[in-house]
């Protein structure tokens, strides 16, 4: 109310000033009366243009969009127009405050690995995350307020989102076909709904992976145990010569061993994936390495086969010696198993340009048709089946072999052609690869002499 006294004053001023020169101006006219009624109303007139002209102001500026600064003329106009311009700056603050929030909250969405779709009461499109786009097939902007069934044409998840329950999630195959989504609604506000999809395609492999393990596990080992049961009633209910005795006693231990076997696989490969990463500064010798490799592929060979190593001396490898023998050894006695008798195995070293070490094993064995080889490292995955059983194998050789050389920080590379032989090669890191200058080989012996 701070203008309300000096606008009073303004306009008493203003009437006694103008009917006081109105009753000047009438006594030369002889007028005085009707000069003071022409005087005040001249000089109300006035002030009210002043006013129109300050209002006129005002409403320029809230007319063209409040640019620049609000008229500063005093009085009235000019308070209304402070009050006016602070009104809206306050709300335009909390506006980019709000906006600010909700910008964050859509980035942390984005952020999410979940796609998030959000429809209207029709369900149209008013927002969808660049997950969610990417899952369903869709474009983030240029499909906003368009009809959800209209873009997403499965069946299934047509009749997902209208049956309005939503109790369960659905399992679909993605439109490029390339994996499955889960697909979850949630209503909200005013009939609008929320749906959430996930990439579950790692998930379902995996379950898939599980049953199928459980189900060869159980497979591997019921074959020797029905095996064992057989020649267990056969003992039992049969009387048997001592020869034949003897034969059957030799075959259960087989079938006894073929068990133990599975179990250690199955053990190491559990304690590979619960088990921290191998230290990096704990160093093994790679000729020992090799050496011992190769020796357990010539107990298996028992001379079947010519097996060769080339170690070059002064390399030493970063890690667990126990697991890179494992994995080298793997390869090695695999060799022996799918090589034809009189023909060669070679465990080798070569130091790569780029500072990585690899260590080869090459056969000259049956080979690996192309379209077996991504799936080599698979548990349990075998070629031939019972060509695998025969030579002793239990379907995890290969697949520690992998687990080993991926927790060294290196990678398994196979090539392979059938009739012609395979090499596997185990990349290892160039941290994990040192070579002993001749000096510190020599101080090294004179140590040990």
């Amino acid at each position: 109310m701070d203008w309300f006294l000096p606008r009073l004053l303004a306009s008493i001023v203003a009437l006694t000033v103008g009917a006081a020169l109105g009753v000047l101006a009438g006594s030369l006219l002889q007028s005085p009366a009707i000069g003071a009624v022409v005087g005040a109303g001249t000089s109300v007139a006035l002030v009210e243009l002043r006013d129109a002209l300050r209002a006129a102001r005002l409403m320029r500026w809230l007319r063209d969009g409040q640019t620049g600064d609000a008229p500063r003329d005093p009085g009235l106009w000019g308070e209304l127009a402070y009050r006016i311009e602070r009104a809206m700056r306050l709300r335009e603050r909390a506006l980019a405050v709000e906006h600010q929030r909700l910008a964050e909250f859509l980035s942390a969405i984005e952020a999410s690995p979940n796609g998030v779709l959000l429809l209207d009461a029709d369900d149209q499109i008013a927002w969808c995350s660049a997950v969610a786009a990417d899952h369903l097939g869709l474009d983030a902007q240029r499909d906003l307020g368009q009809p959800v069934t209209n873009l997403v044409r499965m069946p299934a998840f047509v009749a997902y989102l209208q049956d309005g329950g939503w109790r369960e999630p659905i399992i679909l195959a993605a439109p490029d076909g390339t994996g499955t989504l889960q697909v979850v609604v949630r209503g909200y506000g005013d009939r609008q709904k929320l749906v959430i999809t996930q990439d579950v395609t790692e998930r379902q492999r995996a379950e898939a992976m599980r049953r199928d393990f459980v189900a060869n596990v159980s497979h591997e080992i019921r074959t020797p145990l029905t095996v064992l049961a057989g020649f267990v009633e056969t003992m039992a209910s049969l009387p048997l010569t001592g020869a034949e005795r003897s034969r059957v006693i030799t075959l259960m231990q087989q079938q006894t061993d073929r068990m133990q076997v599975l179990v250690a696989d199955l053990l190491q490969l559990a304690q590979l994936e619960g088990s921290p990463r191998p230290p990096s500064d704990r160093w093994t010798p790679l000729t020992r390495l090799l050496q011992r490799a190769a020796d357990d592929a010539r107990t298996l060979s028992a001379g079947r086969h010519q097996v060769t190593v080339e170690a070059p001396e002064g390399i030493e490898l970063a890690g667990l010696e126990t697991e890179l023998l494992s994995a080298v050894a793997n390869l090695a006695t695999n060799a022996v198993r799918y090589t034809p008798a009189d023909g060669a195995i070679h465990i080798g070293w070569r130091l790569r340009g780029d500072g990585q070490g690899e260590i080869e094993v090459r056969d000259t064995g049956i080979g690996v048709a192309r379209e077996h080889l991504p799936r080599l490292t698979e548990r349990f995955y075998r070629v031939d089946g019972s060509r695998s059983r025969d030579t002793g194998g239990t379907g995890l050789g290969l697949s520690i072999v992998k687990h080993v050389v991926q927790r060294h920080g290196g990678s398994l590379e196979i090539d392979s052609e059938p009739g012609k032989g395979s090499r596997f090669r185990l990349l290892l890191p160039a941290g994990r690869v040192r070579q002993l200058s001749l000096v510190s080989r020599q101080d090294e012996t004179a140590g040990t002499a």
